[in-house]
């Protein structure tokens, strides 16, 4: 399929750049695709959609503070890094921009010199391979310096201390546990310790997967054909306990509900490895496209993502294609709030 035909023009204002005041009033679009509607709710409604025997699978990864500026050392000139992983031990693969890009073997400082990075060896579109030296704990460095990833489309001034403040806050979801991931799983944002409580009493069960999100998430395609993207590889982790509930919910014929895409990744990767459900740990580049047959996922909630993504495509592979299209144009007419910071969808 041509990667055009998941196109959408989206007015620039309904890219939210605040998160809401309140997480659980962000509104819900909900789609069921036997019957083929579209209604308008809010996420604080969403007992009301499921029923008791569900079971709700989030994604509990920890974004990191991982976005850091600083200056090359011998011409004092700015840079900019993003820690995605790390290698071994004080290796990291990030993405650096640099107004003239450093060269292999220069110095740079960030974190008001806590941090000494030499860049080892370049790589393709904007990857790097560095050194890094701390004066103390990285983590510490980072949890005091680093800004949260949000994604370029959200404008920030990285010197405004309260935003990044509120950002460190809500760019991460209220159940995340596992530091790793250089995007928030968007779909979790909505959540309140409230609004899982008030699931729970209904009946609805709750466990917990890991994905750590990465570039294999939000890198654009770039391919004519969408058969052709290739996706980066993420680390996941499914626990037995984790595993044993979601067994259980297929084998009473419930329904499991995968909060965000990153979950719905992680289970299909899983499902389609091993043929079942079962604990796990490793890494996916599993790119979900048109046509799919998924074998664990029976419904998703998920954010509204960008034109021609990767996410939108599994979106339509997990919809229909005609109908997430539509249900997008509805979005667009009824002025919901798109991406990361933005309203969500539930697909039935």
């Amino acid at each position: 399929m041509r990667t055009c035909e998941f196109n959408y023009v989206l007015p620039s204002e309904l890219i939210s750049q605040q998160p809401l005041q309140d997480r659980d009033q962000s509104r819900m679009m909900v789609v069921s695709r036997n019957k083929k509607t579209i209604e308008h709710s809010t996420i604080s409604h969403l007992s009301e959609y499921l029923t008791a025997g569900d079971l709700l699978v989030t994604n509990d990864t920890k974004v990191v503070p991982a976005r850091l500026f600083g200056q090359k050392i011998n011409t004092k000139g700015r840079v900019e890094i993003l820690l995605l992983e790390e290698l071994e031990t004080g290796i990291w693969d990030v993405l650096l921009r640099a107004s003239r890009r450093p060269s292999e073997g220069s110095h740079m400082v960030f974190a008001g010199g806590d941090i000494k990075a030499t860049l080892l060896k370049e790589g393709e579109r904007g990857r790097a391979k560095v050194y890094l030296k701390t004066a103390r704990p990285l983590f510490d460095i980072l949890c005091e310096y680093g800004l949260s990833p949000v994604p370029p489309y959200i404008r920030r001034d990285e010197t405004d201390i309260e935003q990044r403040n509120v950002d460190l806050d809500r760019y991460q979801t209220v159940f995340a546990k596992e530091w790793g991931a250089v995007a928030a799983p968007t779909a979790g944002l909505h959540f309140t310790h409230g609004l899982l409580k008030s699931l729970e009493k209904k009946g609805i069960s709750q466990t917990s997967l890991t994905l750590h999100v990465g570039l294999g998430t939000f890198r654009p395609i770039t391919t004519e054909q969408i058969e052709q993207h290739k996706m980066e590889t993420e680390r996941y982790s499914l626990s037995n306990t984790s595993s044993r509930s979601i067994r259980v919910t297929q084998q009473k014929q419930n329904r499991v509900v995968a909060v965000g895409s990153t979950t719905v990744r992680t289970l299909e990767s899983i499902g389609r490895q091993y043929g079942k459900t079962r604990p796990a740990k490793g890494r996916t580049n599993l790119f979900v496209y048109p046509p799919y047959s998924f074998n664990v996922v029976d419904a998703m909630l998920t954010n509204f993502h960008l034109p021609q993504s990767t996410l939108l495509i599994m979106v339509c592979a997990f919809g229909g294609k005609p109908l997430m299209m539509q249900a997008y144009e509805e979005a667009i007419k009824e002025r919901y709030r798109f991406y990361s910071y933005g309203d969500c969808m539930l697909i039935l």
